[in-house]
């Protein structure tokens, strides 16, 4: 059975947004590069502030597997971060053992601050956009933030696999 192909213009439209995409991923490594340097921390230091931020308090090994780290380097990223002031560690009120660490509140606002003036200028961009089509963009990044996590869990695996 032949594979259905989309029309010349749709599979143009389609590889014009594939294309620009690692470019917009690009500009964005870069902001944040940016702002972990503004913040006084390394990127991979500002994931984990952000995936905390995002995903609320986490045990270290429950961030390590956030954002994809060994406890032994997410240990060290820890104390920097606290040093730095950004997060701090609280005793699990399920599991006295463990030890949550979350973002705090000056941690918070920081990011908040650098990320207003690309809020601002996305809300600019979106104010253009119909109802229908603000409901097409954000089911295209879900869905391409949730292929992308999929993908990265795949070659996670494959990694593991070729370890053992």
């Amino acid at each position: 059975m032949a594979k259905h192909r989309p029309p010349p213009d749709r599979r143009a439209a389609t590889d014009g947004i594939i294309d620009a995409m690692p470019d917009w991923v690009t500009a964005s490594v870069q902001l944040n590069s940016l702002i972990a340097d503004h913040m006084g921390v390394v990127p991979s230091d500002f994931a984990c502030l952000h995936a905390l931020n995002r995903g609320g308090p986490a045990t270290a090994a429950a961030l390590a597997d956030r954002v994809g780290l060994t406890p032994g380097s997410l240990s060290r990223m820890i104390d920097r971060l606290e040093s730095a002031g950004l997060v701090q560690r609280h005793p699990d009120p399920h599991d006295r053992r463990k030890t949550l660490l979350q973002p705090t509140a000056e941690g918070i606002v920081r990011i908040n601050d650098y990320y207003a003036g690309l809020n601002v200028r996305t809300r600019e961009v979106l104010a253009d956009f119909t109802d229908d089509q603000l409901d097409s963009v954000l089911r295209f990044v879900l869905a391409v933030q949730t292929g992308t996590q999929d993908e990265v869990d795949r070659l996670r695996s494959r990694t593991r696999s070729r370890a053992q």
